[in-house]
C-alpha cells in the first residue's frame, strides 16, 4: 500500500541523485522494508510497457466483428473459417518463445518496437488480403507480435517494479488486455454501424477490412512510446551496465537501490544456468509442479473463453439477433469483462488464488451449463446448408444473462488468477522456464478451442457448450485436488 505524505506523488530530480525538500514531500513511501519510490514514473513506465496488452487484446478480439463478412467474401467453410480465426495463435507461441531469447540478446525496448512493427503490418497486410491463404499469413505475423508482447511486457514491468507495488503495476498488464479486447468490439461496433454491416462498402472498402485498419493507430504509437522509456534494469545488469541500471531503478526508486541491484544480479545468474532438464526431478520424470501449471494453462482456454471473444458476434446472428444487437451485447460483454478484472484484483490478495478460481469454476460450470441447455433445447431451422438453432424470447434472454455471467466468473477468477498463480507457483530455478512452457501450453489449448468451434457448432451449439461445461467441472477438481495456495508465500519458499 503506497501513502503519499501529502496526498499526491512528484518527480524526481532528471538522474535521480538528489531530491528538493518539496521533492520528498511529494514521494510515494513504499510498505517494502521503508522503501521509498515515485507512484507516478512507476506507473508511467509501467503503463507504456502494458500498451503491449492492449495490442494483445486488440489484435486477438478485432476479427471478431470481421468474420461474417470475411467468411462470406472468401467463401470459406467452417474449418477454414476456424483455421483463420486461431491460425494467429500459431504465430504467438513463436513470438513467445523467440521473444524471450531476443530480449537477452537486444534488450526488452528494442523487443516491443519489433512488437509494434509485427502489429502494424499485420493490421494493414489483414485489412488489404484477397483470400483466407494471404490472411492466415498475415494473421500469424500478428500473432507473433501477440506472442511477444505477452511475454516482453509482464516481464519489463517486473524489472522496473518496487517490490511493494509490483503486483498492482503488474495487474496493468492484464487490465491492458481486456481493455484492448473492449475497444477492438467498440471499433468493430462503431464501423459495422457507420457502414450498415460489417460487410457493406466503407470509404472506398467494405467496413471489416477498416477493422484491421484501425489497429495501426495504437501499433504504431506503442512503438513510438516504448522509445520514450529506459531499458530494462534486468537487462543492463546482464550486460554489466550497473551504473545505467542503478540510474534506472533511481528514476522510481528513492531507497533501496543497492539491494535491488543484488537481488537482479542472483536472479540474472540463476536464470543463466535454467534450462529445460531442471523441469525433472531426481527420478528423471517431469516435476508435478510444471504439470500443474499446464493443467491450470489448459483449463483456462478449455472452458472457452475465447470462443465468446473471436466468435460472439457470428454467434448470436446465428440464433436469430441482428448484426447491430449481436456487436452491441459483444461490447457489453466486454465492458464486464474489464469490471470483474478489478474485482479480481480487489480479492485476489485477501481470500486467496485456491478460493477464487474455485469459486469461478463453479460459477463458470452453472453458466455454461445453462447456455448448454438453451442451444440443445431450441427449435432448430434450416439456413441454406446447415440446421441452426432458433432462440424463442425468453430462451434469448436466459442465453445472453447466462454468457455473461460466464464472462463474470471467468473474468474474477481464472482470468488474471492463472497468470499470477504461474509468476508464484515456480521456484526460483525454475520459474522462467517453467512458466515458458505453461504459456506455450496455454497457446497451443487456445489455438485447439478456436480451432475446432466452427466444426462443434456445426454439430450443435448444445454440444460445444456441454463440452466447455465438463472442462469447467473438470476445473473445479482440478484445483481442489493439486492447486497449491501461494497467497502470503515469500517466492523464495515455493518449492
Amino acid at each position: 500500500m503506497c501513502h503519499c505524505r501529502t496526498g499526491r506523488c512528484g518527480n524526481r530530480s532528471a538522474r535521480g541523485t538528489t531530491m528538493s525538500t518539496s521533492e520528498t514531500s511529494t514521494t510515494a513511501r513504499g510498505g517494502d522494508g521503508g522503501r521509498d519510490y515515485l507512484l507516478g514514473k512507476a506507473v508511467q513506465l509501467a503503463s507504456v510497457a502494458a500498451l503491449g496488452g492492449f495490442l494483445f487484446g486488440f489484435d486477438t478480439a478485432v476479427i471478431n466483428g470481421a468474420v461474417g463478412a470475411m467468411r462470406e467474401e472468401f467463401e470459406m467453410g467452417s474449418v477454414l473459417t476456424g483455421f483463420v480465426v486461431s491460425s494467429a495463435l500459431l504465430g504467438c507461441m513463436v513470438g513467445a518463445y523467440l521473444a524471450g531469447r531476443l530480449a537477452e540478446r537486444v534488450g526488452r525496448i528494442r523487443v516491443m518496437v519489433l512488437a509494434s512493427a509485427l502489429f502494424t503490418v499485420s493490421a494493414i497486410g489483414s485489412g488489404l488480403a484477397f483470400g483466407p491463404w494471404d490472411m492466415i499469413f498475415w494473421r500469424v505475423v500478428g500473432g507473433m507480435g501477440v506472442g511477444a508482447a505477452s511475454v516482453i511486457a509482464p516481464a519489463y514491468i517486473a524489472e522496473i517494479s518496487p517490490a511493494s507495488i509490483r503486483g498492482r503495476l503488474g495487474s496493468l498488464q492484464q487490465m491492458a488486455i481486456v481493455v484492448g479486447i473492449f475497444v477492438a468490439l467498440l471499433s468493430d461496433y462503431f464501423l459495422a454501424s457507420v457502414a450498415g454491416g460489417s460487410g457493406e462498402a466503407l470509404w472506398g472498402s467494405v467496413a471489416w477490412r477498416w477493422m484491421f485498419w484501425a489497429e495501426v493507430v495504437p501499433a504504431v504509437a506503442y512503438g513510438v512510446l516504448a522509445l520514450t522509456i529506459p531499458e530494462s534494469p534486468r537487462y543492463l545488469v546482464s550486460l554489466g551496465r550497473v551504473d545505467e541500471a542503478r540510474e534506472v531503478l533511481g528514476r522510481v526508486m528513492l531507497r533501496g537501490i543497492p539491494e535491488r541491484i543484488k537481488e537482479i544480479r542472483r536472479t540474472v545468474r540463476q536464470e543463466a544456468r535454467a534450462s529445460l532438464s531442471d523441469l525433472r526431478g531426481s527420478a528423471g520424470k517431469v516435476l508435478p509442479i510444471v504439470w500443474i501449471g499446464i493443467g491450470l494453462s489448459v483449463f483456462q482456454q478449455f472452458v472457452g473463453i475465447n470462443v465468446i471473444f473471436y466468435y460472439s458476434s457470428t454467434l448470436w446472428q446465428a440464433v436469430g439477433f441482428t448484426e447491430d444487437d449481436a456487436l452491441t451485447q459483444t461490447v457489453i460483454t466486454s465492458v464486464t469483462n474489464i469490471a470483474v478484472t478489478v474485482v479480481a484484483i480487489a480479492l485476489i490478495d485477501k481470500i486467496g488464488r485456491r478460493v477464487l478460481l474455485l469459486i469461478g469454476s463453479a460459477g463458470m460450470f452453472a453458466s455454461l451449463g445453462t447456455m448448454a441447455w438453451v442451444f440443445a433445447t431450441a427449435d432448430r431451422v434450416q439456413q441454406g446448408e446447415q440446421m441452426v438453432p432458433v432462440l424463442s424470447d425468453s430462451q434469448g434472454v436466459v442465453a445472453l444473462v447466462a454468457a455473461n455471467a460466464f464472462v463474470v466468473f471467468f473474468g474474477m477468477s481464472w482470468g488474471p488468477g492463472v497468470w499470477v498463480l504461474l509468476g508464484e507457483m515456480f521456484n526460483n530455478r525454475i520459474r522462467a522456464t517453467a512458466l515458458g512452457i505453461a504459456a506455450a501450453a496455454q497457446w497451443l489449448a487456445n489455438f485447439a478451442i478456436s480451432t475446432t468451434f466452427p466444426v462443434m457448432a456445426d454439430l450443435g451449439l448444445g454440444v460445444a457448450y456441454g463440452f466447455y461445461t465438463l472442462c469447467a467441472l473438470l476445473s473445479f477438481f482440478f484445483v481442489l485436488r493439486w492447486v497449491p495456495e501461494t497467497k502470503g508465500r515469500e517466492l523464495e519458499d515455493m518449492e
